[in-house]
């Protein structure tokens, strides 16, 4: 399995921007689903981006459709989410998971389709 370090959190107020990454060692990315995913306090874990497909094929929740972009660097073994527009409702622990499986298209992400996950990085928007 790869291992995956997120990092790039912090606190932004409304309107910001933050860029996370997630650093993956022990295997490469290039051939992987990745994605990301968020957890609010008391509500259940989130899928918000994925690339897939050999870095061809991009998936967004709708809540962040037109603000966040997600990418995948193969030389780095890096993939990154540029999160623009930042509101309070994305305040969450971020993480990062990665999937053997791959996929012809993704319509919604779950949990049980990754088996790799970092350990998150925590982002909080303040209005």
């Amino acid at each position: 399995q790869v291992q995956l370090v997120e990092s790039g959190g912090g606190s932004v107020q409304a309107g910001g921007s933050l860029r996370l990454s997630c650093a993956a060692s022990g295997n490469s990315v290039s051939r992987k689903t990745m994605a990301w995913f968020r957890q609010a306090p008391g509500k259940e874990r989130e899928g918000v981006a994925a690339i897939y497909d050999g870095r061809t094929k991009t998936y967004y929740v709708d809540s962040v459709k037109g603000r966040f972009t997600i990418s995948q660097d193969n030389a780095e073994n890096t993939v990154y989410l540029q999160m623009n527009g930042l509101q309070s409702a994305d305040t969450a622990m971020y993480y990062c998971a990665a999937s053997e499986m791959g996929y012809l298209k993704i319509v919604k992400l779950a949990e049980r389709m990754f088996a790799s996950w970092g350990q998150g990085t925590q982002v909080t928007v303040s209005s």
